[in-house]
C-alpha cells in the first residue's frame, strides 16, 4: 500500500489522516468545498473537522473496516485540490 505523501495511518491502522492549514477560515472553507464537490462525484465521502484555518481529514472505507484503494485515490485527489 503506497500511502500518499504527508498522509499517515491512524493509530488503529484503519484510516489515513492528514491536517491542512490555511491563512484563514475562508481559505479553509473554500478548500473544503472543493473537496466536497469531488467527493460527491466519486461517491466517497471523507470524515473531517474544520476549526478556523484548519481542516483535518480521516479517510476510511467503513464497509471494508479499513483503508482501501478508494481512500488512497481520495487522499491523492485532496492533495491535488490543496495545490489549486
Amino acid at each position: 500500500m503506497d500511502i500518499p505523501q504527508r498522509w499517515t495511518k491512524s493509530a488503529d491502522g484503519k484510516a489515513l489522516e492528514r491536517r491542512y492549514e490555511f491563512a484563514d477560515f475562508s481559505e479553509a472553507f473554500a478548500f473544503l468545498t472543493r473537496v466536497a464537490m469531488h467527493a460527491e462525484k466519486v461517491d466517497h465521502h471523507p470524515e473531517f473537522t474544520n476549526v478556523w484555518n484548519r481542516v483535518d481529514f480521516r479517510l476510511t472505507s467503513h464497509d471494508a473496516d479499513g483503508i482501501t484503494e478508494r481512500d488512497l485515490k481520495l487522499a491523492r485527489a485532496i492533495g491535488k485540490l490543496a495545490e489549486d
